[in-house]
């Protein structure tokens, strides 16, 4: 992403940015204001079109302005840990996504299917991503 590592953090410590660049997501319900530190949350609505869920995301970890660790709740479908790594890259930021079923839903990692899927999706949510950070370097 061409913007620094400092402009993406941003975005990612704006519970409100998950609604748009998570792709799934639909609205941010509540957020405690210690989000991003560890232990707090934010709580969401997640679906695709009439099908929605309510639940929670929490963070597990968080090391400013270079990393975050997630854990996505959307019951009764999953839940998810997902991990998300910025580092300075070419005068921009390198940002690394991974994202792998949890808890009983662990086995579904080894499905193609679910890889593709969850592939794809954070493709997708990384570009919107991308555009916030942009958004947010003009600022």
């Amino acid at each position: 992403m061409p913007v620094p590592t400092s402009d993406v953090w941003a975005v990612l410590a704006d519970p409100a940015s998950y609604a748009y660049w998570v792709v799934g997501s639909k609205l941010i319900r509540d957020a405690e204001p210690a989000f991003p530190a560890p232990g707090s949350k934010f709580h969401h609505t997640v679906g695709f079109g009439p099908l929605t869920l309510n639940d929670h995301t929490k963070v597990l970890e968080a090391e400013p302005p270079v990393r975050l660790v997630l854990r996505a709740k959307g019951r009764p479908i999953g839940t998810a840990k997902v991990s998300l790594r910025l580092a300075p890259r070419d005068g921009g930021t390198e940002v690394e996504i991974m994202e792998n079923p949890d808890g009983p839903y662990r086995l579904l990692a080894y499905n193609p299917a679910v890889q593709l899927f969850t592939k794809l999706r954070n493709a997708e949510s990384l570009m919107r991503l991308e555009e916030l950070a942009l958004r947010q370097a003009e600022r």
